[in-house]
């Protein structure tokens, strides 16, 4: 059976798309629940070739890429569309610029670039001496959460006492913002933003940044055992903002959240406006169940799209990302665009997301969930890419001695190998995959649908509804593909997609015609747009709303949130990609 194949582009005058073969490897076993491992691998790579052949002869890609020996510069990789991509290099600091967050045409410079250090160190693993397991915070005990509070006292105290120290808590905070927010640009282009979201870079960089930060957390305190808190909002017992974090006199509390979505608020992922608290939670169950397993048809429709050396940012973020991370995000950032918090600080953008310490307990569950899709979930889908192109991705960060190391992807598969676990706690969305319609929709009834060749390119200013073939008839693996879709940046984006929804309850998303979302958290980039592609799997939708003899179906496009700011290039249904045996 052939095997799907991804791949980078790298920027030229003359842009060729190429891909590598794939080399399944054996499975590792698995060290955090005692299911076995599923052995399917996948592997997507920018390309696999070492040497490229150009007028000047064959020369080493990486030199190329890196602009070394003159003629080699990056200004001749841009008119060379034989260059070939690589990993993403860990960004040099000494080039690191300002970082800024736009709304409504008013700029906020924020200046987190991350002071300078005499070496780096490429970083290796310590000997795991005992096994530390990071609680769910709801459940959290008072002496772990004494433990914490009294860390990130300590590392705000630095802010005062030395604010060059780059464990202190604004310098910590920076990590993302520069990251994230337009300040680094990759290594030998300087016209392209480096940045770890919405690709697959996204899950490791999240992973070594809390590492990091949680032995920098230990140290401040003396205390090795000490470990994050996870902010458990795929449990409805953890559907609301953690107490912990809600107390204005500790140091663990943030002003700059939305004040609706304090004390007993439930959380909302999805944005659907509906005021029933059970009604929310089914919501949020729905979304997660579809983000791990009902939309998911390959490796990095959960993990995000390649990104390489070369390339532009953002890609496409994974399911998990556009979904309950981002939404999360948005739920607790301010949102007031007329008073003093009027850039969705501080969780509501990357840029200020690491100076809210929530941050770092929801993205201790976004973690979690990562460990979940690979241990846990029996699904047909690889969890693990395999692609060098992949694990040698590069970061730099500020160890717990101040002392900048060089860290690689492929060095954080395994939680187990940096120290931690996570609490064992129900996952009741396992169960909400949602139940069969009761009776076959009527697509007559979907009077204002049209087809997709006369509408597209599409504006999401209002609901659209597009009349899309079907690949085949019968029982099908088939995917929706929503391609080319450009975004402001610097806009909270957000819209669902539905299937044949003839009933129109955008509010309720635990029904069959659900087919998944796309969000975004607002961010800078070079020129304000983002564009991204994602890929929604049908099959299990199709079985619950009995389309196995149709020849189409009606694509219906909700926004939830600046819709006026998206634009849709391409929707089509097409099969899902064979995999290797």
């Amino acid at each position: 059976m052939a095997s799907l194949q991804a791949s980078c582009t790298i920027l030229s005058s003359n842009t060729r798309s190429r891909s590598s073969s794939t080399q399944p490897l054996s499975a590792k076993p698995s060290y955090l629940f005692t299911r076995p491992r599923r052995s399917n691998h996948f592997q997507v790579s920018c390309d696999a070739k070492k040497n490229v052949e150009t007028s000047q002869g064959k020369i080493d890609r990486r030199n190329m890429l890196l602009g070394l020996g003159g003629m080699y510069g990056a200004a001749n990789i841009l008119g060379n569309p034989s260059a070939y991509a690589d990993p993403v290099q860990a960004p040099d600091f000494t080039k690191c610029g300002d970082a800024h967050d736009v709304q409504s045409g008013d700029a906020l410079d924020a200046k987190c670039c991350p002071p300078p250090a005499d070496k780096i160190i490429d970083y290796k693993l310590p000997p795991v001496q005992i096994m530390r397991t990071r609680p769910a915070a709801h459940r959290a005990s008072s002496e772990q959460v004494a433990k914490y509070e009294e860390a990130i006292r300590r590392m705000r105290e630095l802010d005062k006492t030395d604010p060059q120290d780059p464990r202190g808590f604004t310098q910590q905070a920076n990590i993302h913002c520069a990251y994230c927010n337009g300040a680094h640009d990759q290594v030998g282009y300087n016209n392209l933003d480096l940045q770890v979201h919405n690709s697959w870079l996204f899950f490791p960089f999240h992973r070594w940044y809390l590492y990091f930060y949680e032995r920098i957390l230990g140290n401040l305190i003396g205390d090795p055992t000490f470990v994050l808190p996870f902010w458990n909002w795929d449990n409805p017992k953890g559907m609301t903002l953690p107490p912990i974090f809600d107390n204005s006199n500790s140091p663990l509390y943030d002003e700059k959240r939305d004040p609706n979505n304090r004390g007993s608020a439930i959380v909302d992922l999805t944005f659907s406006g509906s005021t029933d608290s059970l009604q929310l939670v089914a919501n949020n169950l729905t979304s997660i169940y579809s983000e791990m397993v009902r939309s998911v048809s390959t490796t990095n429709d959960f993990m995000g799209k390649p990104y390489c050396a070369g390339t532009n940012p953002s890609p496409g973020g994974g399911s998990s990302e556009n979904g309950s991370h981002t939404g999360i995000h948005w739920w607790v950032g301010t949102k007031d665009r007329t008073g003093p918090n009027k850039y969705n600080e501080d969780m509501g953008n990357f840029y200020s997301a690491g100076r809210d310490p929530v941050f770092y307990c929801h993205h201790s569950n976004v973690d979690r969930m990562w460990t979940i899709w690979r241990d846990v979930l029996e699904t047909d889908v690889p969890k693990d890419i395999t692609s060098a192109d992949y694990l040698n991705a590069e970061f730099l960060f500020y160890d717990e001695n101040k002392r900048l190391v060089r860290v690689k992807a492929g060095d954080c598969l395994d939680q187990r190998r940096l120290g931690y676990d996570y609490d064992r706690i129900d996952l009741p969305w396992l169960n909400y995959r949602p139940p069969k319609k009761a009776t076959k929709a009527k697509v007559s009834n979907i009077s204002d649908a049209k087809t997709a060749a006369s509408v597209l390119p599409v504006n999401l200013k209002e609901t659209v509804r597009v009349i899309v073939p079907k690949s085949a008839k019968g029982k099908v693996d088939e995917q929706l593909m929503l391609e080319n879709i450009e975004t402001d940046s610097t806009k909270f984006i957000k819209f669902d997609v539905f299937i044949n929804d003839e009933d129109d309850k955008i509010e309720e998303l635990d029904r069959a015609e659900y087919a998944g979302s796309f969000a975004q958290v607002p961010h800078k980039s070079k020129n304000k747009k983002g564009t991204a592609n994602i890929s929604l799997r049908l099959t299990s939708l199709y079985e619950e709303i009995d389309v196995s003899e149709d020849d189409t179906v009606v694509v219906t496009i909700v926004p939830r949130s600046n819709g006026e700011d998206v634009t849709i290039g391409g929707i089509k249904i097409v099969p899902v990609p064979a995999r290797s045996s």
